[in-house]
């Protein structure tokens, strides 16, 4: 049984080893062949050169101050609001900005709507000072109110009518 063993063992290795001398031989005759063409046919195609220095070209670059592409790209990023479309009214422009800070019950310093007290030294000061402060903004002893409490993409008229919408509702 060892000698059945121990020529198995001889006749695997010699057929392995006869797999891999062919295995490494067709290696390098494909390496060969390889180099013979690769340098006929792609290192001097015009297309394929194209393509790899396309390749190889740096995605962006650094932009230091004083480029004129800094700047047009910062001229490019600032977005003015546009206008909204339709025209709201009192109630809506009140329901869309103004209920943040003065609905009932926050305790932001705006007078809340409806609170009679609240708005009566506003309403003492008139109407057009008021108007004036929605528009242009205004800073109290306890609090600020931004212009146009912060919707900018609102006109003036809309925000009047809510300044005149959140009145009537403390004449009540």
């Amino acid at each position: 049984m060892r000698q059945a063993d121990s020529q198995f063992f001889d006749t695997f290795m010699l057929v392995i080893g006869i797999l891999m001398g062919a295995a490494v031989g067709l290696f390098f005759l494909a390496r060969a062949i390889s180099i013979d063409t690769q340098g006929k046919y792609i290192r001097s195609d015009p297309e394929v050169l194209a393509e790899v220095s396309k390749r190889l070209e740096p995605v962006g670059r650094v932009m230091r101050l004083g480029d004129a592409e800094l700047a047009a790209a910062a001229a490019a990023a600032v977005v003015t609001p546009k206008p909204v479309a339709t025209v709201l009214s009192g109630p809506q422009v009140y329901n869309a900005a103004c209920i943040a800070c003065h609905a009932p019950g926050t305790q932001t310093g705006a007078p809340p709507l409806g609170d009679v007290e609240a708005w009566a030294p506003r309403i003492a000061k008139g109407i057009a000072t008021l108007h004036q402060h929605a528009l242009e903004g205004f800073k109290g002893e306890k609090s600020i109110m931004p212009p146009k409490g912060g919707r900018v993409d609102l006109s003036d008229g809309e925000i009047t009518s809510a300044v005149d919408y959140m009145l009537s509702q403390a004449k009540k």
